[in-house]
């Protein structure tokens, strides 16, 4: 019998590989803004129909297809993404979301955001010193 290596994932490799199958077809102009918005806020198509209390599966069909959105969804979406109704409907004069760190960054810095003072202070430090010594390297 041959033998077989195994080698488990690392959590890069898992990051780095997508999930779900792939689009049968390509994303209306709304639902790029949507998917825009939604990962620009940190957040997956499971995390924000968590919020809506609605499914994944709907998420996903309002960035494909987005005439099955009603007026109070359209108005939840812009609140839970930080943008407004316009910026999602492509109204000219309405402005993209503002720039913020990627998913999981955010995520963890919005939890320590509600730590006590002494506590954010430390990760403050921690994180300026860390940020301070590879800008130097690189």
């Amino acid at each position: 019998m041959q033998e077989q290596s195994y080698i488990p994932p690392t959590d890069l490799y898992a990051a780095a590989m997508t999930t779900g199958r792939p689009a049968q077809r390509p994303r209306t102009p709304f639902g790029e803004r949507l998917a825009q918005a939604r990962e620009q806020a940190g957040l997956t198509q499971a995390q924000l129909a968590e919020k809506l209390g609605t499914t994944q599966r709907a998420v996903a069909y309002w960035e494909r297809e987005p005439d099955a959105l009603k007026s109070h969804q359209l108005a939840a979406l812009a609140d839970i993404l930080g943008v407004t109704g316009d910026y999602l409907l492509g109204r000219q004069d309405a402005k993209p979301p503002a720039k913020a760190p990627p998913g999981k960054l955010r995520q963890v810095f919005e939890k320590a955001y509600r730590l006590p003072r002494h506590q954010q202070n430390k990760i403050v430090e921690f994180v300026e010193a860390y940020v301070d010594r590879y800008q130097r390297v690189g």
